[in-house]
């Protein structure tokens, strides 16, 4: 039995990465896409606002790396933000 609730674990924490990988992925389509009509510097404001409605955070690094990249039309390493679950908030 100890073997099962340790590959469930495991199956609830790769759950919950994939769960915040998805939510990622949707706020950077979300500020990518309005990006593109919006006035500049406002990028971050979209962001938070996006962040918040999914319940997710990132570190102040983490906020300003993405800003930057979705600014200079740069793709947002979604890989390296989702892996970090140590730096972020919940999905």
């Amino acid at each position: 039995m100890p073997a099962d609730r340790g590959t469930g674990a495991g199956m609830a924490e790769m759950d919950q990465n994939a769960a915040r990988r998805e939510a990622l992925r949707r706020v950077i389509e979300r500020v990518t896409a309005w990006q593109e009509t919006a006035p500049g510097g406002t990028i971050r404001t979209e962001l938070d606002d996006a962040l918040r409605e999914a319940n997710l955070t990132l570190t102040d690094e983490q906020r300003n790396d993405v800003v930057t990249a979705i600014s200079e039309g740069r793709t947002v390493d979604l890989d390296r933000l989702a892996d970090d679950v140590d730096q972020g908030g919940p999905a």
